[in-house]
């Protein structure tokens, strides 16, 4: 067993962990994590941009890789405190967005701004305490390749969208998108889908 199994696996060891690295009651890392470890720990690749109002709450013991010639734009937060976040190549993280692991963007894909995906929901059943101390459950989104994806879209955990698929602005997605599909509305429903038999768009 690895040192990163063996401290997930031990709530103590963990829980001491997780103060070394970050303050309490806060996702963002402390400064040394973000100047000394991620560095040498997270991917980036060749010609790849992160902009420097990124607001990066990135720790180490999650994967964190932004693929070459990708750009992650001014204003957007990326969290893998939950889970990996990996971006591929030749993909495009627009204004504004807010991506929270585990999330798996493909090559070419294109996120407009203002865009939420976020692979965890918060934990409610138990009414006898508070939501935040309930934790959480994870489900990936994965976005395949070659993707569109209109500003101000909210993804939600578990969704896995199609490649070469277009979601227009201000949808909502609850629904797998299958590929080379048009999907718009809250909730998003599906509009077009290209026919390869027929080699056309179809309603």
């Amino acid at each position: 067993m690895g040192i990163a199994a063996k401290i997930k696996s031990n709530p103590q060891l963990k829980l001491l962990t997780l103060r070394i690295l970050m303050p309490k009651n806060q996702a963002r890392p402390r400064k040394f994590v973000a100047w000394f470890i991620n560095p040498f720990i997270h991917h980036k690749g060749k010609g790849a941009v992160i902009r420097k109002r990124t607001r990066l709450d990135v720790l180490p013991f999650n994967k964190f890789s932004v693929g070459n010639y990708s750009t992650v734009e001014d204003f957007t937060a990326i969290n893998n405190c939950v889970g990996d976040i990996i971006i591929g190549d030749r993909s495009i993280v627009g204004l504004g967005c807010t991506l929270i692991g585990p999330i798996t963007i493909g090559n070419d894909v294109g996120l407009a701004q203002g865009i939420l995906l976020t692979g965890m929901s918060h934990n409610y059943e138990d009414v006898t305490r508070t939501i935040l101390e309930q934790g959480f459950t994870r489900s990936p989104i994965i976005i395949e390749d070659d993707v569109w994806v209109g500003a101000n879209c909210v993804i939600f955990p578990g969704i896995v969208i199609g490649k070469h698929s277009v979601v227009s602005a201000g949808s909502v997605v609850t629904k797998d998108v299958p590929p080379y599909s048009v999907v718009s509305g809250n909730p998003a429903r599906l509009l077009r889908q290209y026919n390869h038999e027929a080699k056309a768009w179809r309603p």
